[in-house]
């Protein structure tokens, strides 16, 4: 299942990385270095207020529709059940939101300023509607149906961009990327939801499963909203003590340094999470562990090689991706962040999946209480006296210490392989592969990032042949055999 994932979620991941850099490439040059930090900080916001009021009934989705669906497809009590609770949640996130925005309060930089409440207005709007989305895609991926969830993805990643930078062109400024998600998100629900909406229509209300999900749930999006923490909470220190300019910097640079392991790690998530559920639930710990082992192994082959050629052409990538008045401070952080965005992927779509698997859901938030509170109080010391470079400091050093803090706690809960031997490996092929790229001259621009991405390519494959990394010899004899016996050769 894990494999079959991989292929089917690779073109809405592809087109995610595209997208993801078409993001910053164009925002970062038709928004203001002002609207850029507003959207920056607008976007914090509502990723807040989804976590916190919603991403419970996803999660519940994701874990208990597997074992419901066994006996009725339609899970006609889990249907019933998280429908009738998004939609009373819904209510009453429109009134607070309603009130908040109203009560917007004033009397310093951040909050007297009605560009980022329009921006923020903007990002609350789009709540309820992108919530509606994802809770219908996870129902997709929990199922097994690879190709429904990867095109609704794909439309969702095209359909939010294109509709943002129409937005953004019309004058509606650092809300416009956010706006633009909302409008997508509007436009795909009649046509995908129906499904969902029938069976939630004939489902039934459980009082006792609704409570499980919460029990689930509730400590899920409590971790969750610690992550967004790690995310969020620096930009709004750094608006603070430096200015949201500089907050527009620190997002560039850190979208630059993260974007392609995010979608490699969503990647991976959407394919091996349900794979680790469904091995667990099929085949017991024995099963479950080969599975994780394959996955650490896979995720490592590729994820150590993107962050040691990404800091090795951050500035030729940063030339090409970053508007000018952003780029210098932008590429100053991606090193730090590359090596903290690798941290926090491998903690969350590896380690912190022994206790969601478990359902032992409150380990999470004492996990993720380590590498938040590691974040905000490095950054307070840091940003001061540093500037972006103590942001990103603080970043990389909070994620590595969530990442430990959740290996030592999964040990007690349902401990994950760690195949020591093979990440060695693996680091060392990496550090072979960044040795060979930094003797070559840096001309800047698309011809050096082109020359160093393929010599560090092909440095890699070599060493990771040489090593037998992955037991890259037998698959590529395996390839090599079905190429022969297709073309007759």
């Amino acid at each position: 299942m894990f494999r079959k994932g991989l292929i089917g979620y690779l073109p809405a991941n592809i087109l995610q990385g595209l997208i993801g850099f078409a993001t910053l490439m164009v925002f970062t040059r038709i928004l203001s270095p002002e609207d850029y930090g507003r959207y920056a900080l607008a976007f914090g916001v509502s990723s807040l207020a989804q976590t916190v009021c919603f991403t419970w009934l996803e999660a519940a989705m994701a874990r208990f529709y597997p074992a419901e669906a066994r006996d009725d497809v339609t899970a006609p009590a889990l249907y019933g059940s998280v429908y009738l609770l998004f939609a009373g949640v819904t209510i009453l996130f429109a009134v607070i939101c309603g009130i908040g925005l109203w009560l917007w309060p004033a009397g310093n930089d951040l909050t007297d300023d009605p560009a980022l409440k329009i921006a923020v207005a903007y990002g609350l709007g789009a709540v309820v509607f992108r919530s509606l989305i994802k809770l219908v895609q996870e129902q997709r991926r929990s199922e097994g149906r690879v190709g429904a969830a990867s095109i609704l993805d794909m439309l969702q990643t095209a359909g939010g961009f294109g509709f943002g930078v129409m937005l953004a062109l019309l004058g509606t400024g650092g809300g416009s990327p956010l706006l633009g998600a909302a409008v997508i998100a509007l436009i795909c629900l009649p046509f995908f939801a129906r499904e969902d909406w029938s069976r939630a229509v004939r489902g039934r209300f459980d009082a006792e499963r609704a409570r499980q999900y919460a029990h689930y749930g509730f400590p899920i999006a409590a971790s969750l909203v610690l992550t967004l923490a790690l995310y969020t909470a620096d930009r709004f220190l750094i608006a603070h003590y430096l200015s949201e300019a500089d907050a527009g910097a620190y997002h560039a640079g850190y979208s630059l340094a993260s974007r392609i392991l995010d979608v490699l790690f969503i990647w991976f998530g959407a394919a091996g999470t349900p794979a680790m559920v469904h091995a667990l639930e099929s085949g017991g710990e024995k099963a479950f562990k080969t599975t994780a082992a394959e996955q650490i192994k896979t995720m490592s082959f590729i994820l150590f090689p993107a962050v040691g050629g990404l800091i090795m052409v951050a500035p030729a990538f940063g030339e090409l991706m970053i508007g000018e008045d952003l780029r210098a401070k932008a590429v100053s952080i991606t090193t730090l962040v590359a090596l903290g965005a690798l941290f926090s992927g491998l903690n969350t779509y590896y380690f912190l999946q022994a206790f969601t698997l478990a359902k032992k859901t409150r380990l999470l938030v004492v996990a993720m209480l380590i590498p938040a509170v590691a974040n905000i109080a490095l950054n307070v010391l840091l940003i001061p006296r540093l500037g972006l470079i103590g942001a990103a400091w603080a970043c990389a050093l909070s994620f590595g210490a969530g990442l430990i803090g959740s290996w030592l706690l999964g040990l007690r809960t349902l401990p994950l392989p760690v195949p020591a031997a093979d990440l060695a490996k693996t680091a060392l092929c990496t550090a072979v592969m960044m040795a060979a790229i930094s003797v070559l001259p840096s001309h800047g621009g698309i011809i050096e990032l082109v020359l160093k991405s393929a010599t560090g390519a092909i440095i890699y494959g070599f060493c990771a042949y040489f090593c037998n990394l992955h037991g890259i010899r037998a698959h590529l004899l395996r390839f090599y055999n079905l190429f022969r016996a297709k073309f007759g050769l």
